[in-house]
């Protein structure tokens, strides 16, 4: 049996966006037999929440859809990452410049947007829900949803058939 491809869902604080990545990934690809062939994980580019579990506000409308992100603790993006994940997606384009300067050469193809997955938002990023209202959770729920279909089959097309 072949390594699992890894993913490495990555926002500034760890506790709202890519936490949300990596619990609804996560579900998709178990929903779809697909677990297995998988290593998942999130993290931050900023080591403000490091050890807390995610944003309230992310893991109640992530229930609300069947994502259960209770389990999950913030951690901040290190310098292994990048030698032991072969995709570090980004939520935005500040988080993925900071990826970037992070980055040993040898790894930035790596390295890219979580919205480039994505077939039905017309957005390239991932809004920051943090400082907004229920609305801006409801709307990482259905970008992440987009682009996380869109990287399952890109990955199980690619990387697995």
């Amino acid at each position: 049996m072949s390594k699992p491809v890894s993913v490495l869902f990555v926002c500034m604080g760890n506790i709202c966006r890519s936490p949300t990545a990596e619990g609804v990934f996560r579900h998709r690809v178990e929903a779809a037999g697909l677990g297995h062939r998988f290593h998942i994980d999130s993290a931050g580019t900023h080591g403000y929440h490091v050890g807390e579990p995610p944003d309230a506000r992310s893991m109640e409308y992530a229930l609300k859809r069947g994502y259960d992100l209770s389990a999950q603790r913030s951690r901040k993006v290190t310098a292994e990452d990048f030698e032991n994940f072969d995709h570090l997606l980004a939520m935005d384009h500040e988080n993925l410049k900071l990826l970037k300067a992070a980055c040993p050469p040898r790894h930035q193809h790596k390295l890219g947007l979580i919205m480039s997955h994505a077939t039905r938002s017309g957005s390239d990023v991932v809004p920051d829900p943090y400082y907004g209202g229920a609305k801006g959770f409801d709307q990482v729920l259905d970008y992440i949803e987009d682009a996380t279909d869109g990287l399952i089959a890109a990955l199980d097309g690619r990387k697995m058939g």
